[in-house]
């Protein structure tokens, strides 16, 4: 069956209501993990939720859910492998027969890639499709922004003030493709001493509330540093993560999903953003 037979039938079946982009433009700010949290969230909560791992060259979303099924194949597209909590997942690593195996594509491959991930997957219903993007403002983001129907944004940084700058260009990404910014969440925020209970600004001081300020989006939540998140995130279990710092999050997302609107398989393509 052919990409254009694919979209065809897909198109079809695919209702999906909203598309959250999870971005920051910074690698090792925790895009993926927020996304598997918010998705695990949303869940839990009974509405239907998918993840479109859009880092193909540095995918880790199978991994946080200790996921390694592979899609199939079928007469109307290709299915997403479910997690226990029935969160829908496509992701790079899922095709692959080794996933310590590099992904060695030029930016034509990458893009061509999210492309299909949205036409030739058949999501079915779902309330809402989460799109991990990767880092940087480049082929992968732009394709995104441009071929998925995306309708809100929710970005993730830091406290250095590094991570708030690269951030704040991923904004301006976002506000050049006419995309809403529902909010920031700032993870690694602190880490509370096991003994003592005092708690330390271990990357410096917050620097959320000027980036918020520069982007004009809320402050969701600071996000601690949980060794116990990390180690049922290393070892596939991020479904039984439970945070509350992360309810705040939650309830935005909620909120953003109850606002009437319906997109489908075949959407029509964002402007580009002007070329300096």
């Amino acid at each position: 069956m052919t990409t254009a037979e694919n979209e065809s039938m897909t198109s079809q079946i695919n209702h999906v209501r909203h598309v959250l982009a999870v971005a920051s433009g910074k690698g090792g700010v925790g895009k993926s993990l927020v996304s598997a949290m918010a998705a695990v969230e949303l869940a839990r909560r009974g509405l239907k939720v998918g993840i479109m791992d859009a880092d193909i060259t540095g995918p880790s979303i199978p991994r946080l859910f200790g996921l390694t099924a592979r899609p199939e194949s079928s007469m109307v597209g290709i299915i997403p492998p479910e997690t226990a909590t029935g969160v829908k997942i496509i992701s790079m690593n899922l095709f692959l027969d080794d996933a310590g195996q590099p992904v060695i594509w030029r930016g034509p491959l990458l893009t061509s890639a999210i492309k299909q991930f949205w036409t030739d997957v058949a999501w079915g219903d779902l309330d809402v499709l989460i799109v991990d993007l990767p880092p940087g403002t480049a082929d992968v983001p732009l394709t995104a922004f441009q071929s998925l129907p995306v309708d809100g944004i929710l970005m993730v940084t830091t406290p250095q003030e590094l991570a708030s700058m690269i951030v704040e260009k991923a904004a301006g990404l976002a506000k050049q493709m006419n995309k809403r910014i529902l909010g920031i969440v700032e993870n690694m925020a602190m880490v509370t001493c096991p003994h003592c209970g005092e708690i330390f600004e271990v990357f410096g001081p917050s620097h959320a509330e000027e980036l918020a300020d520069h982007i004009g989006a809320p402050v969701l939540a600071r996000l601690p540093i949980d060794p116990t998140v990390t180690a049922l995130a290393d070892t596939g279990h991020v479904e039984d993560v439970k945070m509350a710092a992360f309810a705040p999050v939650t309830e935005a997302l909620a909120e953003y999903i109850t606002t009437p609107s319906t997109v489908f398989a075949a959407a029509n393509p964002a402007p580009s953003p002007k070329a300096s």
